[in-house]
């Protein structure tokens, strides 16, 4: 009986172990929340919501990456045109001064004037060399075709042989007509004073009745070939303004005249027949253009 009893009990607290102690992990879940229908649903809208939103900053990061690309494309497109801007060709007309006979017939100084000056003169001579300018003016004048043709310009030359005949006006007129981005005239100097020396540039006058509308760009591309020519120590005079010039007066596009320095002054003769002094004082005029053209 005792036995029974015994046994009885034991049964009975087993049972009440068992039911106190169901399932308490989810007892435990339950007490804390942290198992619930709401929190599940509310971590997937999270999880959808932060989806969404990935989703929309990787199509902002491709819209803004085409657009960057877009622009890219555009920038580059402005780069090639202002390229081939930079690229296309200048016009510069050489004028060798003077020409291998002269030609004393008239011709009006500017158009409509009543003013008249001979259409052409055979220029000066050397006094060591005895050569006439006008060959040292060619011989120059094609150092520097040579020189500005290597550099990509385009040349057009008012002669190229002695035997012609231009007159200034004409000369000026062709250059125009060409529509050349500037000219470039070729000349020495000459004075009874044959201890004078050093080169000069001329220019359009400033307030000049014609040549007013070509000063200041001509004067801009006088000022570069002058400071180049100061820096390779070249003695330069400076830049003169002329409103009394036939082939200034004509023109519609700007000009510089270089006189490359004194055919009168022994020295400075002989130094101006001097190939590579040619080609240093030609080469000063075309680094000149360079620079006026940047």
């Amino acid at each position: 009986m005792k036995k029974y009893r015994l046994l009885v009990t034991c049964i009975i607290a087993m049972g009440i172990i068992i039911i106190g102690t169901s399932n308490p992990v989810s007892n435990f879940y339950k007490t804390t929340n942290l198992i619930s229908s709401g929190n599940i649903t509310n971590e997937k809208a999270d999880k959808d919501e932060n989806s969404n939103k990935n989703n929309k900053d990787k199509n902002e990061d491709k819209s803004n990456s085409k657009s960057n690309k877009d622009k890219s494309s555009e920038d580059k497109s402005s780069d090639n045109k202002n390229e081939i801007q930079k690229n296309k060709k200048l016009l510069i007309c050489i004028d060798p001064g003077h020409q291998g006979k002269g030609d004393s017939n008239l011709e009006p100084v500017a158009p409509g004037s009543s003013s008249k000056k001979a259409r052409v003169s055979s220029g000066t001579e050397g006094i060591a060399t005895k050569k006439p300018e006008y060959v040292l003016n060619l011989e120059a004048s094609l150092v520097l075709k040579s020189i500005l043709e290597s550099k990509g310009y385009n040349v057009i030359m008012t002669r190229e042989t002695h035997d012609v005949n231009i007159s200034n006006s004409e000369r000026a007129i062709l250059a125009n007509d060409k529509k050349a981005d500037m000219v470039v005239r070729i000349h020495a100097d000459s004075l009874n004073n044959s201890s004078k020396t050093g080169a000069s540039i001329l220019i359009p006058e400033k307030d000049g009745k014609y040549t007013a509308p070509i000063y200041e760009e001509s004067n801009k591309c006088a000022e570069f070939i002058k400071q180049n020519m100061e820096q390779s120590g070249i003695q330069i005079n400076g830049i003169v303004q002329r409103g009394d010039l036939t082939g200034f007066n004509w023109s519609k596009v700007p000009a510089v005249l270089v006189e490359m320095g004194f055919m009168s002054n022994y020295n400075e003769d002989k130094m101006m027949s001097n190939p590579d002094y040619q080609r240093k004082m030609m080469q000063c005029i075309a680094d000149g253009l360079d620079a006026y053209f940047k």
